[in-house]
C-alpha cells in the first residue's frame, strides 16, 4: 500500500467520525477503530519509506496533506516564449 492510499482511507475514516452523530454511538465506535488501525498503518507506510513523524498529530497532519495535494489540480505547464 502506498502512503496516499493508506492517508486516503485514514483522511475518510476521519471524516466519517465527524459527520456521525453522538447518538451513533455504535457506528462511531466502529469507526474510531477503523480509524486507529488505519492510522497505524499509516506511519507503519510512511517509515517504510524513510518519513519518520514526531507524534501522531505529525502523522494525522501528513495524511491530509498528501490527501489536499492529491486532489488539487496540477499547476498549468509553464510555455517558453
Amino acid at each position: 500500500m502506498t502512503p496516499l492510499e493508506a492517508a486516503r482511507i485514514y483522511v475518510d475514516l476521519v471524516r466519517l467520525e465527524e459527520a456521525l452523530s453522538q447518538e451513533d454511538w455504535r457506528a462511531r465506535q466502529e469507526v474510531t477503530i477503523l480509524r486507529s488501525k488505519y492510522h497505524d498503518l499509516f506511519s507503519d507506510v510512511l517509515r517504510q519509506v524513510g518519513v519518520i513523524c514526531a507524534d501522531r498529530f505529525e502523522a494525522t497532519r501528513r495524511a491530509f496533506d498528501l490527501v489536499e495535494e492529491a486532489s488539487s489540480p496540477p499547476l498549468p505547464k509553464r510555455t517558453r516564449v
